[in-house]
């Protein structure tokens, strides 16, 4: 995965929001950290966000108007949305009437005062559905291998096999057409071999990681695939659960 999920909070309190988008960034997500709901639409405008904290705004009804137009856009209708309510002391000026509050469509609502550190846990989970996966292409001659392997990640929340290969040239081919972030290659395969593909794939500039796969797991194969580029060796026998986490390992890398 290139980068983590896109976050936009939108809060008029200045230290709350500072300390929100502290907390978030440290947990590897992007975020972007607004004082008013037209600054809020004019990051909608620059970034598509996987996730919205609609915090406290002035004047009072300036929230719910916000959390109307994320709705009526068709590809923001479906993203998740955390609405932090302004204290009672608040509400009048910062806050959000009965009648709208009933008309809310969020996936959470809390009332200030909200500890940020306390947030970023429903923030992951509100994310479980939207993250990226981590996108693999898996390259094998044998197609029992290659079934067994897409099988396997599939059982993984966190993973989708965009495309398989036969070989190595295929895999070159493949490549452009669905942009992995990582690339399962077996190491022995007629037409291109996994070390040559390892090899062409990362001379590119902007390249996934390449685990490479294979019965051999020689002193002599597992330097070679070092050299030629590859992000680690994962030996066919029992590869199972190393080679998921290998998987996942390189997709933060990637």
């Amino acid at each position: 995965m290139k980068s983590g999920p896109a976050i936009l909070v939108i809060d008029d309190e200045v230290d709350f929001r500072g300390a929100l988008a502290e907390q978030l960034g440290g947990q590897g997500y992007r975020v972007t950290a607004v004082g008013c709901c037209e600054e809020g639409r004019a990051a909608l405008g620059a970034e598509r966000p996987d996730l919205i904290i609609l915090g406290t705004v002035s004047p009072c009804g300036e929230a719910y108007r916000f959390h109307c137009f994320v709705r009526s856009l068709s590809p923001l209708a479906a993203t998740p949305m955390i609405v932090l309510d302004a204290p009672l002391e608040r509400q009048s000026v910062a806050g959000w009437r009965r009648w709208e509050g009933l008309r809310m469509e969020a996936e959470d609502y809390l009332v200030k005062p909200v500890d940020p550190i306390a947030l970023v846990s429903r923030v992951a989970k509100f994310l479980d559905k939207s993250t990226a996966k981590v996108r693999v292409l898996v390259v094998d001659d044998h197609a029992l291998i290659r079934e067994s392997i897409t099988a396997l990640l599939s059982l993984q929340s966190d993973m989708q096999v965009v495309g398989v290969a036969e070989n190595g040239r295929e895999a070159l081919v493949k490549l452009q057409e669905v942009q992995p972030d990582v690339v399962v290659m077996d190491l022995r395969m007629p037409e291109m071999n996994g070390l040559e593909a390892t090899r062409e794939i990362c001379r590119l500039p902007r390249h996934p990681q390449v685990l490479v796969l294979s019965q051999y797991d020689d002193e002599e194969n597992l330097v070679a695939c070092k050299e030629a580029g590859a992000w680690d060796f994962v030996p066919k026998q029992g590869a199972s659960s190393r080679l998921v986490s290998a998987i996942r390992a390189a997709g933060q890398a990637a």
